[in-house]
């Protein structure tokens, strides 16, 4: 069997990380900008929609995202302590 052959035999692996978009809060970190998610949550009883936000610690090599942002965050192995995701591209530039 050739390598050729042997490649293209193999199943194709999909990727099956996370991808989120939030703001830009923070970017006081070297290669680290903090983002915030913000999602609709109805309450229990009552029925009503209210907001809940969460901040995450994304990975950004070429430090261009800046605060107020809007961006597109992907789920990654551990970069360090808090960092699990990395920038994957801005959508939006800031005012």
């Amino acid at each position: 069997m050739t390598a050729a052959v042997a490649t293209a035999a193999t199943p194709k692996r999909s990727t099956r990380r996370k991808v989120r978009v939030g703001k830009v809060v923070s970017t006081k970190m070297e290669k680290s900008i903090l983002v915030t998610i913000e999602r609709r949550v109805q309450h229990p009883i009552y029925k009503k929609y209210f907001r809940r936000t969460t901040k995450l610690m994304a990975h950004d090599e070429e430090r261009t995202a800046k605060v107020g942002d809007t961006v597109k965050i992907m789920e990654t192995r551990p970069i360090s302590k808090q960092k699990r995701w990395r920038l994957v591209e801005i959508i939006e530039k800031a005012k």
